[in-house]
Order: C-alpha cells, then structure tokens, then sequence
C-alpha cells in the first residue's frame, strides 16, 4: 500500500486537530489516519508532581521523537502501531495504547513537527497554521481545562512562561519550512478538501 504521510504544523491552540479532523471527513475513517504528535510527550511518573510542573512541555525535548518516528515509519511500511495514552493532568503515561491501523494517508499533527528533523524528513507534504499569539491562547485554556482537567491559573502561567517563549523560538520559525501555510482565519472545511486534493496530486506525481 502506497502511504503518504502529511504534517500539520503550527502553535498551540492553532487549529491543528481541528484540521486533522476536518481531514478525516473530506478522506473517510477508512482512508485516513491520524497521529498526534503530543501523545508522545515522555512519561514524567519518576518525577514528583512539583519537579513535572517544571518541565518544559513546549521544547523539543519533552516528546519521544524516536517512538513517534518509528511509528510514523511502522504506518508507511503498512503496519499497524500501539499510540501512548497521555494523562495531561498528571502528565504521565497511563500505560494504555490506542491502536492505529496503517491508511493511505496519514496525517502528522503538532506543534513541533518542522522544528525535528528526523520527522520533517518523513513528511511528504506540510501544512503550517499561522494564527495570533491570543487567538492561541484563548483556545489553548478553553482546552486544557475543559479537555485535559487543568486548572486555568496554571495553563496561564505555562503559556507565558513556555508555551510563547518556545513558539517564538523553534515553531514560528519553522514555518518557513512548510509546503503550505494557512494564515488566520481560513474555512476548515474547504481547506481539508484542499488538503484531499493535494493528497491526489502527490499520490499522482
């Protein structure tokens, strides 16, 4: 089975999943899936609660780069793969895995795609999200207190001291990278259909 994997790029609070789900729609489940780069965050269960606050979840060095690249690898090869389940309360692994069958298209999504190199280079095609710094924000506490049980203070205090520091200094820069970039606002459902018909046009090439 031909495989074509495609990235999603951008900020925290961008769209990206937005986009990755818009994508599963224009495709359908049975062509389609899609692996998400923060489920690879390290398990901290070593560290006491305190000393994980202080990691830096916005550096490149906080995600298992060479699981979610083996992975990426694993679903190209027509292989099934195990994706973690991350407790982003506690932000530890649970332990549990969700299982992701090998599709024609795999779509890539998070915040530090373009700024790795070992999985920039496994992307066929990429897309980079450009959107506002309170945009961003507003989104970003919307999900981690009602997705992820976060309390509001402590996502305010992260996107100040991490999460805007760290765009400003590995994402934003890689946009240049990107074979795309969406500048905000744009239509999520016209452009998953983009994203179908640039899918058919590499598949093509």
């Amino acid at each position: 089975m031909d495989v074509v994997v495609l990235g999603i790029c951008g900020g925290s609070g961008s769209g990206k999943s937005t986009l990755a789900t818009a994508c599963t729609d224009a495709f359908g489940d049975a062509d389609i899936a899609v692996l998400p780069f923060d489920a690879y965050y390290r398990d901290l269960s070593h560290l006491s609660p305190g000393e994980r606050k202080a990691v830096n979840f916005d550096h490149p060095d906080s995600l298992d780069t060479e699981l979610f690249a083996m992975h990426l690898d694993a679903l190209r090869a027509g292989e099934a793969v195990g994706v973690p389940v991350y407790d982003f309360a506690s932000h530890t692994r649970t332990g549990e895995t969700i299982t992701i069958l090998p599709c024609p298209v795999v779509v890539a999504e998070g915040i530090l795609l373009l700024c790795v190199a070992a999985i920039a280079s496994r992307l066929d095609y990429s897309i980079f999200l450009d959107v506002p710094e309170d945009v961003r924000f507003e989104r970003r506490l919307a999900r981690d207190t009602l997705e992820r049980g976060r309390d509001s203070a402590d996502v305010a205090r992260q996107f100040t001291q991490s999460v805007a520091p760290m765009h400003d200094q590995f994402v934003q820069p890689c946009g240049v990278r990107a074979d795309a970039v969406l500048n905000h606002p744009w239509d999520v459902v016209a452009e998953a259909d983009a994203v179908a018909l640039t899918v058919w046009r590499v598949t093509s090439a």
